[in-house]
């Protein structure tokens, strides 16, 4: 997922930088858009370091010069603006002057970033910042109106002293709001901004001798697509891995683990500091009893003695405190029925389960299918993609979390 950042003119111009930060603990890159005037009040490098993007500063990127010696117009650069909006998820302005307003408003493509804005047909937030008697004319209320008809979603400026000596609206609204709005103009509510929820993702590991070992077919894209959708949502996400291909969310504290042993260690050390926990990992459920510690040469027919490994999620729920714990269960065959079981006897919260036999979807796909299990309600999810699964497992989640707080006595949200 990509933003815009559009930065305008202004005391508070520095403060843009948080935003930055903010949304790439998230999972989102940025590319900064700064007018003329913000590159008065903070050097277009300070983003650019912070970002890892280029940072546009002008409609015209310069030009290159022929055997002549003359300069001539960047074809690209010239159409830049066009590439930008057409990559672009949302493009995010703050803060927003009266100035840019104006010119969003009257639909002026004066620069980049208001060339961008007609340009685009992402979802746009502003979040204005200004002089209180500037906020309060009736032109940059027109304009305002104006563009709350044309679906731009405003953040509101705060009160109170602002940079000029006076006191009122004005000041840039608080860098947590503006990031509310522009998740949710994604489509990503802050919904878990408060929660701390720990994933376990992929396969476990366990070795038969140097070279050899039992594992299962989990790609891990279950688990790290949760991961990252958790993130998105303003939750601090602690994500437990087994060895996958895939690289974990840039938001996640990632630790990273081979065999059921690993991951239960890991797993119960960070226990205490999640409210939330998904257990999306497929644990083996056997290793060998004794591990060689040479390679075994091929001899002929062999047989290997296996134990079971430890009940990780039984661990999870033995040890918890007020956690709430979610369970996913791979079942071929009788799948709701064993899952309404695992749901009961391991004194889950709630349980996904989905069946591997199916073709094309669970085991190394992008697409799942499943069911959400809780105590009091059963959530059919068809056939679609792992994200949007992982959206409604979280959904369960948020709704299971204000039922508890609705029913705790005592309990302050």
């Amino acid at each position: 997922m990509k933003v815009a950042l559009g930065v305008s003119g202004g005391i508070a111009a520095y403060k843009a930088a948080e935003i930055v930060r903010l949304l790439q603990e998230r999972g989102i890159r940025v590319q900064v858009i700064m007018t003329r005037a913000a590159q008065e009040f903070v050097r277009p490098l300070t983003f650019a370091a912070l970002s890892g993007e280029k940072v546009i500063t002008d409609m015209f990127a310069g030009g290159e010069g022929n055997s002549s010696g003359n300069v001539e117009p960047n074809i690209d650069s010239a159409v830049e603006h066009i590439a930008v909006a057409q990559s672009i998820d949302a493009l995010l302005v703050a803060p927003a002057t009266a100035d840019v307003l104006a010119k969003f408003a009257q639909g002026m493509a004066t620069d980049f970033l208001t060339t961008l804005y007609l340009a685009t047909t992402a979802p746009v937030v502003v979040a204005p910042a200004m002089n209180v008697n500037m906020w309060n004319h009736p032109a940059t209320q027109a304009n305002l109106e104006i563009l709350r008809k044309r679906g731009v979603r405003m953040v509101k400026p705060g009160e109170g002293y602002l940079a000029c000596g006076m006191t009122g609206p004005g000041r840039l609204a608080e860098n947590d709001v503006i990031i509310a709005a522009l998740m949710e103009a994604l489509g990503a509510s802050q919904d878990l901004v408060r929660e701390t929820i720990l994933v376990t993702a992929g396969p476990t590991r366990e070795k038969v001798d140097p070279v050899r070992y039992l594992t299962n077919r989990s790609s891990g894209r279950m688990g790290y697509a949760l991961a990252e959708a958790a993130s998105r949502r303003g939750a601090r996400v602690l994500l437990v891995s087994g060895p996958t291909a895939l690289t974990p969310p840039g938001a996640a504290e990632v630790t990273q683990i081979e065999s059921a042993e690993q991951m239960r260690q890991a797993v119960l050390k960070l226990l205490p500091e999640a409210t939330i926990v998904i257990k999306t990992a497929a644990v083996s459920d056997y290793r060998p009893k004794s591990t060689a510690s040479q390679k075994i040469k091929r001899t002929g027919p062999m047989s290997l003695e296996l134990e079971p490994t430890v009940d990780i999620l039984a661990e999870i729920v033995r040890h918890k405190d007020s956690q709430i714990v979610v369970g996913f269960a791979a079942e071929t065959q009788n799948a709701l029925e064993n899952a309404r079981k695992k749901l009961a006897s391991k004194s889950l919260d709630a349980i996904v389960v989905n069946d591997v036999s199916r073709e094309g979807i669970g085991f190394d796909s992008d697409r799942n299918a499943v069911t959400i299990i809780t105590h009091d309600s059963v959530v059919d999810v068809p056939e679609t993609t792992k994200w949007e699964v992982a959206q409604r497992v979280l959904d369960e989640v948020v709704r299971l979390r204000q039922r508890i707080l609705s029913t705790a006595p005592n309990v302050r949200a």
